[in-house]
């Protein structure tokens, strides 16, 4: 299967600054989620990390990895994946996906997942991944972000909101031995993958009131009739880092992989 992988990487974070830098098993973070993406077997060439720090920038070329700048002033990950792809002169039908620089734990199969989504449903233009919510707390929590899909396992909408709402309260999660569970309910997983031309046109439209709304950055492109294909995993994959308390979980992951 041929596509790319872009990995941004900033530096600027309010909770955690320069952790794309940040050592987990005396490596940097970045160097981390470089070996996850080339674990899914594409090319390195096609593998690219795009920063907007020079030390970052450096630190990814001394490990070997493809590394672009791009402007600081980028608002979302969708407006820097596109300044990359427009740098490399991408083909409109190539599929990119987007792996966060603060995934060191990323499996290699969601990456590969998320690609051949676009390979299989020619009718989407982007995709992403939802896990099955099997506790009610997550189910109301609004950090967790809920997908409804129709028939064809696309995307009809995205919300904070416990959707599709049980009106009459009668809906008991549960499990089965088998760990199949009953639930209406799907966490997404911030994994995305794009067309070049989807990404391209995303990049031109405004934000829609539902995203605005609702602070979900994909409600623009459902907004403006562009299907977005998903795929389920069984459950969602480690938490990416966002705060000194996710770097000591991971790094705590990392020591027990090592030793064992």
């Amino acid at each position: 299967m041929l596509f790319k992988i872009v990995i941004p990487a900033r530096f600027g974070s309010s909770r955690l600054p320069g952790k794309p830098l940040l050592t987990i098993n005396d490596k940097p973070m970045i160097w981390h989620v470089y070996q996850q993406a080339l674990l899914t077997g594409i090319d390195a060439n096609s593998i690219v990390i795009a920063t907007d720090n020079d030390e970052i920038y450096r630190v990814a070329q001394d490990f070997g990895a493809q590394v672009i700048m791009t402007e600081i002033s980028h608002e979302s990950g969708t407006d820097r994946l596109a300044e990359v792809v427009t740098k490399l002169n991408w083909a409109d039908s190539d599929i990119v996906v987007n792996v966060q620089g603060d995934e060191p734990m990323i499996p290699p199969a969601l990456i590969l997942q998320t690609a051949e989504l676009l390979e299989k449903d020619l009718t989407a233009g982007i995709s992403t991944l939802g896990s099955p919510i099997t506790n009610l707390a997550d189910a109301l929590n609004q950090n967790v972000v809920k997908i409804v899909c129709n028939h064809n396992m696309q995307a009809m909408y995205f919300s904070r909101a416990a959707i599709p709402f049980d009106r009459d309260g009668e809906l008991e999660l549960t499990v089965d031995n088998l760990g199949k569970s009953n639930t209406p309910y799907l966490r997404h997983i911030g994994m995305y993958g794009y067309r070049v031309e989807t990404l391209n046109k995303l990049t031109l439209l405004p934000m829609a009131s539902i995203e605005k709304l609702e602070k979900l950055e994909q409600l623009r492109a459902l907004y403006n009739g562009i299907n977005i294909s998903v795929g389920i995993v069984s459950e969602a994959p480690v938490h990416g880092v966002d705060t000194q308390a996710d770097l000591d979980r991971v790094r705590v992951a990392f020591s027990a992989l090592t030793s064992k």
